[in-house]
């Protein structure tokens, strides 16, 4: 793996979707949800929102990669702040 280039904020954010993955397909095994609206223009299950959150969260690390000269950490944890957001509230 020497090629990867790997840094502890990007193995952190990876190791982070893998748990996130695995924890939401225990939780659907669980309890199956519903749609609900919540302030997300359309209705979401928990799954929609979850892809929704990965995705912004994408986008959040490459803006703050390369408009900012902020840390990667600074990213993450903005990100998931707006994942927990949109899982509770979209």
């Amino acid at each position: 793996m020497d090629w990867m280039a790997w840094t502890l904020p990007t193995a952190a954010f990876f190791t982070a979707i893998a748990l996130l993955l695995v924890g939401m397909t225990f939780a659907e095994l669980h309890s199956p949800c519903i749609e609900r609206r919540g302030f997300l223009p359309i209705a979401t299950t928990r799954g929609d929102r979850l892809f929704i959150g990965l995705l912004v969260s994408a986008w959040v690390h490459l803006l703050v990669i390369g408009v900012t000269d902020w840390s990667l950490w600074v990213a993450s944890l903005l990100s998931l702040l707006w994942l927990l957001i949109v899982l509770r509230w979209g």
